[in-house]
């Protein structure tokens, strides 16, 4: 591949994946056990130079499923109250529709094969999609089961921070601590995180007459 080509088109960016970054509020640590109670999204787009940038969050608060486990602990850190009579939770089955719809769009108007999680600790993240779409027997799930990009590892890597907060400041971004730990606000903050870095590494790697945005032919076989 040529030193001078530049991607412009997010399906060439990561070899058919579309990134959807995705934070969830729950009851708890364990996906099977305690309760989704928000999630948010935020597709990522490219724009004709090949930078990427984030679209608007889409958002749902949860009903917990039935038995499901909370911690009130969990609730004291998210300020969510499940009972809230003005809560408008969907159950888990209507919300991953509520979410899953703009993304399988952006996949079709991109050109993407599957989209791939992008979450700060994306593991957990992923760890409870994969299990409210197993209980809801969802057959329309457009994320990639365990492939994801976390910015815990991106945001180490380009500035030595692990913690969204810091990351994001470290980035050049603000964190108003009122607002975090909901999932609208850390959706927004991590795809802001993984956009900045992303682009820095393309200007880097421009700027070092290198080509590092796409793999060369041989790469991409051997994987």
């Amino acid at each position: 591949m040529p030193a001078s080509h530049s991607v412009r088109r997010i399906a060439e960016r990561f070899r058919g994946f579309l990134p959807v970054v995705v934070d969830v509020e729950t009851g708890g640590f364990d996906a099977e056990r305690d309760a989704l109670l928000e999630i948010a999204v935020v597709v990522i787009r490219m724009d004709d130079q090949g930078v990427l940038y984030p679209q608007p969050a889409v958002s749902t608060h949860v009903v917990p499923f039935p038995g499901a486990n909370i911690e009130q602990q969990a609730l004291e850190i998210t300020g969510i109250d499940p009972d809230h009579p003005f809560r408008d939770a969907r159950e888990e089955r209507a919300a991953l529709d509520h979410i899953f719809a703009p993304v399988r769009k952006a996949l079709r108007d991109a050109d993407c094969q599957r989209a791939i999680l992008v979450g700060h600790n994306a593991a957990f993240d992923l760890g409870f999609l994969n299990a409210a779409v197993r209980r809801t027997g969802h057959k329309r799930n457009p994320f990639h089961p365990f492939s994801n990009f976390d910015t815990v590892t991106l945001a180490g890597l380009a500035y030595g921070q692990t913690v969204l907060a810091r990351a994001v400041v470290a980035a050049g971004g603000q964190w108003d601590p009122a607002q975090a730990h909901g999932a609208v606000y850390d959706t927004e903050r991590t795809a802001e995180l993984f956009c900045t870095i992303i682009n820095r590494w393309k200007m880097l790697s421009e700027s070092n007459g290198t080509d590092t945005a796409r793999t060369t032919d041989f790469e991409t076989e051997s994987r």
